[in-house]
């Protein structure tokens, strides 16, 4: 943002796939300091500490050993034609391929469907079809996930699951993933998956920070409101009679509730 070069993406009529290559740097970029306790990438400062890349031993400048590690990251080194391997890509690119075996990742509100979507006229029906693209290129199995939470824009942003999820029938669908007691000490979950075979259900939240109260409620719960639908916590303010809770819904958006008076109920 302080380069500007986010807001020059923005006024670029056809910016939004470099704006989305610029994001993709600043997780990588958040995932690197966060895995190596980087403070600064800042080149030359007499502090910014040196770090050995990803399968390496020589330590480096911080900024030479990002690059190595994007390097490493970059997909170089991929299997040759006609090698068993796994092919990784985009929906559009896997129009009339047949696979015995299909993972659909990312499903999530924002990103399946694309928050995008919903400000084009027939996005969401576009998204839809693309969906059924995705779902029909399996021949054995198909395997369908969404995260509790990601990194997004160099933050963490707490995700609610994709409609077409919910859209797909319960008598074909099989969650793969051992639902735990919801919130219970010393459990955490980060990631769903689900295959096509029978009883789908709804995913527990992670294990989170409390509210600092006895309200019960976490950041990353899914909750459900009477006239806003399901969504998840994703901030939380104040206690007792005037906490206050952010939450992230399906249908529509953020919206910040008073706890005495939202009647908010764990899904």
């Amino acid at each position: 943002e302080a380069s500007g070069l986010a807001d020059y993406y923005r006024a670029d009529k056809d910016g939004a796939d470099r704006l989305e290559n610029l994001n993709e740097l600043v997780n990588a970029a958040a995932l690197f300091s966060e895995e190596n306790d980087v403070v600064d990438f800042s080149e030359g400062r007499d502090d910014s500490p040196d770090v050995a890349p990803p399968g390496g031993t020589e330590t480096l400048p911080v900024l030479d050993a990002f690059l190595a590690h994007a390097a490493l990251e970059a997909g170089e080194h991929q299997a040759g034609a006609g090698n068993d391997a796994l092919q990784l890509m985009t929906v559009h690119a896997a129009k009339g391929l047949e696979f015995h075996a299909v993972f659909i990742t990312g499903l999530e509100e924002g990103l399946f469907p694309h928050e995008q979507s919903a400000n084009e006229e027939n996005g969401l029906e576009e998204e839809r079809r693309l969906m059924y693209v995705a779902i029909t290129r399996a021949r054995r199995r198909l395997y369908l996930s969404h995260t509790q939470s990601r990194m997004l824009h160099g933050q963490i942003r707490y995700n609610v699951p994709s409609r077409f999820l919910s859209e797909l029938p319960e008598q074909v669908l099989l969650n793969l993933n051992r639902r735990e007691p919801a919130y219970s000490s010393g459990s955490a979950q980060t990631s769903h998956g689900h295959k096509a075979a029978s009883g789908y259900s709804a995913p527990a939240a992670p294990r989170s920070p409390q509210l600092g109260n006895d309200t019960g409620f976490n950041v990353g719960q899914s909750v459900a409101h009477a006239k806003f639908g399901t969504g998840i916590i994703i901030d939380f303010e104040g206690r007792g009679s005037d906490a206050r809770v952010q939450v992230k819904f399906r249908e529509v958006g953020t919206k910040w509730l008073a706890l005495a008076y939202a009647n908010l109920s764990v899904v």
